[in-house]
């Protein structure tokens, strides 16, 4: 064999790979894709009406309304670790927003994460478990978006990283992780369940933040809603399975309805990403859907709850722990962690036994004691009462302190708390 041809034989073979590869991938993402309707369609008011119900269910103002902006005008930052998505502008507008978009190229972007004009879109946009609505309530959705008041805010372009602000990396990543599907109900079960099931995993796309993600930023199916960290918000989502986090199947039925309509109950509270949750979303629904999502939640298959730590050891660092919590916490939490209330009928929340509090990872406490954490706004919770920040009152020292003699004391068994655990919530 000549040397010509081995050297073609060489950078043959990889050159063909590249080429079957890249077909691949672009059959890949082409899956499930029909030609589409452009036309436009005719809204029912009754549409419209749903739709708008169904924005609040899948909480879209919550991305796609920057702060101090106008109504779905796109335009807020989500960070994620390869860089910042800015989210799309949904308002009617013809030249910025959607309002030359038929119903079935916004079918598209639900179901198949591509844009009207042929774009793959960033998961950061949910569409691995919006793929999964059905496209009678995309309709809707369309309908009740087409009736905002047009923007005309250019959208903005994306901060990320090479090689991830590229296309070609994106259709990769789609085509290893992402797969069109449709919300199939489970026959052995009854209507509520799979109504519940279809709100919590496709429109309300719990696992969006409660699934863990492997180093490609996609979540692991095959840990659905077992919780994970929250890149973007820098907040642990608790595993919605496990009584140890946030599982709540041994909660009665009508305290997980009210947990969600009103963020408090009297098992726990809603605080951080999840208090936005109820007071753009939850506290909205049905009384019939709340009671659908509360089956299915209290039906998951119970997770695995880490073991409890050894009995803590007395350190200097939990000495002076207790000292701060002391000067600091008991008065509202009680000397032993036991919460309580006040003549004014304001509660204090018990620190003894609190599931928030012996978290694997403390970065949800973390975070409430240096900014403190409200429950949501709510009907049924109009003045809500909550933790007031210590950040600019404490040093890293002396919060890592307190947080590992909270996560020690009065039973609890909790891992102690370092300054760089406080350093990475702040």
């Amino acid at each position: 064999m000549s040397r010509l041809r081995a050297w073609r034989l060489v950078v043959g073979i990889p050159l063909l790979a590249a080429a079957v590869l890249a077909v691949l991938v672009a059959w890949l993402n082409r899956r499930d894709e029909s030609p589409v309707d452009l036309a436009p369609g005719v809204a029912t008011a009754e549409q419209v009406a749903r739709g708008a119900y169904l924005a609040r269910a899948g909480n879209c103002a919550a991305c796609h309304t920057d702060r101090g902006g106008a109504p779905y005008a796109g335009g807020k930052g989500i960070e994620t670790p390869f860089g910042t998505v800015f989210a799309s502008n949904l308002t009617p507008d013809p030249a910025t927003g959607i309002g030359r978009w038929s119903p079935a190229e916004f079918w598209r972007a639900l179901h198949n994460g591509r844009s009207a004009d042929g774009r793959l879109l960033y998961p950061a946009f949910p569409y691995p478990s919006f793929t999964e609505i059905t496209r009678a309530d995309s309709d809707a959705l369309h309908a009740f978006l087409r009736t905002q008041v047009p923007v005309a805010r250019p959208n903005r372009a994306h901060a990320l990283r090479f090689p991830y602000d590229t296309q070609a990396a994106l259709a990769v990543w789609r085509a290893l992780f992402f797969r069109p599907a449709a919300f199939v109900p489970d026959p052995a079960r009854d209507a509520a369940w799979n109504r519940g099931a279809y709100l919590v995993r496709a429109l309300g796309h719990c696992a969006a933040c409660h699934s863990p993600r492997n180093a490609f930023g996609a979540t692991r199916r095959s840990l659905e809603l077992s919780g994970g960290l929250v890149p973007m918000q820098g907040w642990y989502a608790p595993s919605l399975a496990s009584s140890a986090e946030a599982g709540v199947a041994d909660w009665p039925a009508e305290q997980v309805h009210a947990l969600l309509r009103t963020g408090v109950a009297p098992r726990g509270a809603t605080l951080g990403p999840m208090s936005e949750v109820v007071f753009r979303s939850t506290q909205y629904l049905s009384d019939a859907d709340l009671a659908a999502m509360t089956r299915f939640l209290q039906g998951l298959p119970a997770g695995s709850a880490a073991p409890a730590g050894p009995a803590p050891t007395a350190t200097p660092q939990r000495t002076q722990g207790a000292a701060l919590y002391a000067d600091h916490c008991a008065a509202c939490h009680g000397a032993n962690g036991e919460g309580g209330g006040n003549a004014a009928g304001l509660a204090y929340v018990a620190l003894a036994g609190n599931r928030k509090v012996q978290l694997e990872s403390p970065t949800n406490l973390l975070r409430i004691v240096l900014s403190g954490g409200y429950p949501p706004t709510t009907a049924g919770n109009p003045r809500p009462y909550g933790m007031p920040p210590f950040g600019q009152v404490l040093k890293d020292a002396e919060v890592a302190a307190i947080a590992t003699y909270v996560r020690g004391a009065w039973g609890n068994r909790a891992s102690e708390v370092s300054e760089v655990d406080v350093l990475a919530a702040h």
